[in-house]
């Protein structure tokens, strides 16, 4: 692993929000992946008025805030909970992790079974910070490649299928209401057969209860969509996850969206409205460089982070071949996933990590940014 990080083992929440190198960072877990018209215009004022004015789409499908004094946050939670994004308790929100299939209609097995376990988060155990669930059911996966530890699938027969996470098949369940009872209690079977020591359920090697025995393969996965039109109205990518406040307001209101739903691939969809339309800070161009590049925040705003991340992204992502992944710190926080061509930073110089991840073995160490673009051959 390059440099000395500190893994704290927990992500923000807006009730418990994470002290970073810009001020504190305010996560937004929204339900069924969905937000309201109001609801968005809310957290674009929350933003603006709070926050460094930009909103941030992670991985997770989330959205946070960050830059916000302790003074100013009461009252961006005041602003965000009258808007109906905050949980009752800090408890339940960090039980809520949840990652769904933004493709949903109402009613489908993917909202059925949202809700569902919504109403249930009570009977979870109590699970690692990280540990997380993926609502995927609908006609094929989107959510494979997604960080989740236990997941609801299709199977190749179109059945309903609950899979662990580090295991490629999964056991059949007949109704929604059956898929959440078998989730619920994988869950306690993680605790109770040592989970807790594995972190994770991808690490944690005991087998599985006969009830829950892989044998059923999922069905092959379904490619990220296109940004444009889409069946819930327009698709949009981010630059690196990130949107300003006042763009993401602009286009909801030109747009006349009613809302909208959130991914874990730096896009978002605006529902309704006016289809296809262009909105400042807003890409519909698949072909953009930046849409195959993820980036942290780097320095000086993670105080993790050792050297600045996304302008060098920016000029790093026309001029190399394949995924560019820019970290600020070997945690990766931006990417899980291996990429093509990984740059870590580490005592503020970069190493570069080829077919690898953030805390890969470096191929190349200790390089300035200048050096490092001219090593891309970017002038």
């Amino acid at each position: 692993m390059a440099g000395n990080v500190t893994v704290k083992g927990w992500c923000p929440g807006a009730l418990r929000p994470m002290l970073s190198g810009d001020g504190l960072v305010v996560r937004v877990r929204p339900r069924f992946a969905a937000l309201s018209r109001n609801q968005v215009l809310a957290l674009c004022d929350a933003a603006s008025r709070f926050g460094t004015g930009v909103i941030d789409l992670t991985n997770r499908a989330n959205l946070q805030i960050r830059g916000v004094t302790e003074a100013a946050w009461p009252q961006l939670m005041k602003l965000i909970g009258e808007a109906g994004l905050v949980d009752d308790d800090a408890e339940t929100e960090g039980r809520r992790n949840l990652l769904v299939a933004p493709d949903w209609i109402d009613g489908d097995d993917t909202h059925r079974i949202t809700g569902l376990l919504l109403n249930r988060l009570n009977a979870l155990p109590s699970l690692p910070a990280k540990v997380g669930f993926a609502i995927d059911a609908g006609p094929a996966p989107l959510l494979s490649h997604e960080s989740a530890d236990f997941r609801i699938e299709r199977s190749e027969s179109g059945a309903l299928l609950v899979r662990a996470d580090g295991r490629d098949k999964g056991a059949l369940v007949a109704t929604p209401e059956s898929a959440v009872d078998a989730l619920i209690a994988l869950a306690h079977w993680f605790v109770d057969s040592g989970g807790l020591d594995a972190g994770r359920m991808r690490r944690h090697d005991a087998d599985l209860p006969e009830w829950a025995a892989a044998r059923i393969s999922p069905a092959q996965a379904a490619r990220v969509p296109a940004l444009g039109i889409h069946p819930a109205g327009t698709l949009y990518g981010l630059i690196f996850g990130q949107v300003d406040a006042g763009n993401l307001r602009a286009a909801v209101e030109q747009t006349n969206a009613k809302g909208m739903r959130v991914t874990p691939w730096r896009r978002l969809i605006l529902e309704g409205g006016i289809p296809g339309l262009p909105c400042s800070g807003l890409v519909l161009d698949n072909s953009a460089p930046e849409l195959n590049a993820d980036a942290c925040a780097g320095a000086p705003g993670c105080e993790q982070a050792t050297v600045a991340t996304r302008e060098l992204a920016r000029q790093l992502s026309g001029a190399v071949e394949g995924h560019l992944h820019v970290s600020g710190c070997s945690k990766g926080c931006a990417r899980r996933l291996a990429s093509d061509i990984c740059v870590t930073g580490r005592e503020g110089r970069y190493d570069v990590i080829f077919k690898g991840r953030a805390d890969g073995e470096p191929d190349i160490t200790g390089l300035t940014a200048s050096q490092l673009l001219e090593y891309f051959g970017v002038k």
